[in-house]
């Protein structure tokens, strides 16, 4: 599937294809809609150099709530470790 972004809009925004792609990219990484791969190469950036931008924008790589931390608990002490 191709998406095509008028310049009107890309105007609009300020921005080049090249950073509107990032800024998509980014949103969908941080919404969770996409993993780091598939953000990564949505930017068109390798994904080192995602990571790079994410760390930029104070963006964590891994989301750890409070549900996985009472996951974790839990599994801890099913194993007697707690």
């Amino acid at each position: 599937m191709s998406l095509v972004i008028s310049d009107e809009i890309l105007h609009a925004c300020n921005m080049e294809a090249a950073e509107f792609k990032q800024e998509i990219a980014v949103l969908l990484f941080q919404a969770e809609r996409l993993g780091l791969s598939q953000a990564s190469h949505l930017a068109e950036l390798p994904p080192t150099a995602f990571r790079q931008l994410l760390k930029q924008r104070n963006i964590p790589l891994y989301v750890y709530d409070v549900a996985d931390f009472e996951l974790d608990l839990q599994n801890l002490r099913e194993l007697g470790r707690l």
